[in-house]
């Protein structure tokens, strides 16, 4: 019977001792899965952990951003600052007085050129100018006969034809001459020029000399091109769907492919009509300060900046991505549970503009009134998160 009682007694302190055994494994696991879970979408840090770390805790902030457009574009001279110099009457070019890149002043001669018919031109023009004299007198002297009635009326008639038909030629030839860059008044004198200026109409530099000495030059042959770099300004291109966004009077920052210096110009003009090929508007806009050298058809490219607003924004380092979502963290602790342990919770979130080192957020669902976010060192959390998930599965 003793010998029962005492079997029976240790049997049931081995299962006893089972069962608390059984008991402790399977709290152990339970602990452990809960531990997993918080691990997952937690952080937790001891206060030395967070200290060392120099996170800074705080709300999300309100921010200005401006609208920004990008375009590119190319740097273009006003039509009405650029000039092709060619020759009025064809010639021999028997001087060329400036080089390409030279700047010049309106009025000034570029070349000289010279051929017979410049000097038949004079010459009709001085016989056409002293005979204008003559006749004027003329017809004076017949026109008083006629009301005398002692001529013929029909000299009179004679005499007035002629006298505006070499007041014509007389206008003609001296608009040729004017044309030529030639002083009536020089030549009224009995003097002749046996070469003719070519004269600049604007101020500007020489973009091309396209003739030689020697060469016979054809009317209208193109001899030089001149530029005034003074008046570049930027043409840009913006698409369709930014021209919305675009008014006069909005900063565009650029910058020319030979520096990285950014410049700024201000909208002057908006086209009223697309280009087909891509399907895009152009835009001027006026250089504000041209402080290196600028040529004419240089690429640009640059940021149009268009209306300000205000959005709830946080610093880029307090956003982190995965898998093309956007997280931050959030502390909702009271400081006396900060003075034991941090705890920060990751909460999906989306990110919308970006200027400079701030991002747009929109919350997906609202935080708690208490809650506090992680400013800095958001990728130090993840950090330390997935290498509490490491550590839990092993």
């Amino acid at each position: 019977m003793n010998s029962y009682i005492k079997y029976t007694i240790s049997l049931l302190l081995l299962l006893g001792l089972f069962s608390c055994t059984t008991n402790e494994n399977v709290s152990t696991e339970e602990e452990h899965e809960e531990e997993h879970r918080h691990a997952h979408d937690e952080v937790h840090l001891s206060p030395q952990k967070f200290k060392s770390l120099k996170i800074e805790l705080d709300t999300m902030q309100r921010h200005t951003f401006e609208g920004i457009v990008y375009t590119n574009g190319s740097l273009e001279v006003p039509p009405q600052h650029e000039a092709t110099i060619t020759a009025v009457l064809g010639g021999n070019v028997v001087s060329i007085e400036v080089i390409e890149g030279e700047n010049v002043k309106k009025g000034q001669v570029l070349a000289y050129l010279s051929h017979p018919n410049f000097i038949n031109i004079q010459t009709a023009y001085l016989k056409a100018f002293h005979n204008d004299a003559y006749l004027s007198k003329q017809l004076d002297r017949q026109t008083k006969l006629s009301e005398a009635e002692i001529g013929a009326g029909k000299d009179m008639q004679k005499s007035k034809s002629e006298y505006l038909s070499n007041k014509g030629d007389m206008n003609g030839y001296a608009a040729q001459l004017k044309q030529l860059n030639l002083n009536l008044k020089y030549i009224q004198e009995g003097n002749l020029y046996e070469r003719i200026p070519v004269k600049s109409p604007i101020d500007g530099s020489i973009e091309a000399v396209d003739i030689q000495i020697g060469q016979f030059v054809e009317q209208q042959t193109a001899m030089f091109k001149i530029v005034n770099t003074e008046h570049l300004h930027a043409d840009f291109m913006v698409f369709e769907k930014d021209i919305i966004h675009v008014k006069k009077g909005q900063k565009i920052e650029f910058t020319v492919a030979t520096s990285t210096q950014p410049l700024i110009a201000e909208i002057i003009s908006v086209g009223k009509r697309f280009e087909e090929a891509p399907r895009a508007v152009h835009i001027h806009a006026e250089i504000e300060e041209k402080n290196f050298h600028l040529v004419a058809g240089m690429y640009i490219k640059g940021k149009i900046f268009t209306q300000e607003n205000e959005l709830m924004a946080l610093p880029e380092s307090a956003v982190i991505t995965e898998d093309g979502k956007s997280y931050i963290f959030i502390n909702t602790q009271t400081k006396e549970q900060q003075e034991k342990e941090f705890e920060f919770q990751m909460v999906e979130v989306k990110t919308g503009k970006q200027e400079g080192d701030w991002v747009s957020i929109d919350l997906l669902t609202p935080l708690p009134e208490n809650a506090k976010i992680v400013q800095n060192g958001a990728y130090y959390l993840i950090a330390e998160m997935l290498k509490g998930e490491t550590e839990h599965s092993h």
